[in-house]
């Protein structure tokens, strides 16, 4: 961890990497071709890193990737960035160019749930709370041939109702 920074936000900060490294395994064994899993692990990673690339570049400030609700860790977050005064949910969908189904339209109900009980436990930890935020969806469409990624940033997707309090 990092000693100059108060442990509960060490803990926003996400898995250090030997956490991560030794959650890897786990996600083999429930999986029946382990080399899928890692290929699209990693196909994942690279979508999140040029999502974070291209947030950078539009003015936004990355807080936070991969971040894990300690009370149940299938809950992730793949980004939390800062817009100004904005706090931002980011879920990064990565799918090939040549895809059936957009990325923005696999965040789906049963997603958005996970996704609100994630965010309400971010929220939870935090003192004070942000007096606003928003989820948004970014898009990573990827190409076979080798050229760089096309990315679509959705903002303020519907996720929350007006009563939503974490």
């Amino acid at each position: 961890m990092l000693p100059h920074l108060p442990e509960w936000l060490q803990r926003l900060r996400g898995p250090t990497p030997a956490r991560a490294r030794a959650r890897a395994p786990a996600s083999d064994r429930n999986s029946g071709a382990a080399g899928e899993e890692t290929e699209a692990a990693a196909a994942g990673a690279a979508g999140e890193l040029a999502a974070a690339k291209f947030l950078l570049a539009h003015g936004l400030t990355v807080v936070t990737r991969n971040w894990r609700n300690p009370r149940d860790e299938r809950e992730e977050l793949d980004l939390v960035c800062r817009d100004g005064e904005v706090l931002v949910f980011v879920e990064v969908k990565s799918r090939a160019a040549s895809a059936l189904v957009p990325g923005y339209f696999a965040v789906n109900l049963r997603k958005k749930k996970v996704l609100r009980r994630a965010v309400a436990a971010y929220l939870r930890a935090l003192r004070p709370p942000p007096a606003t935020f928003r989820f948004d969806v970014v898009e990573v469409a990827t190409s076979p041939d080798g050229r760089p990624p096309e990315v679509l940033h959705f903002e303020n997707v519907a996720l929350f109702s007006k009563h939503f309090r974490p």
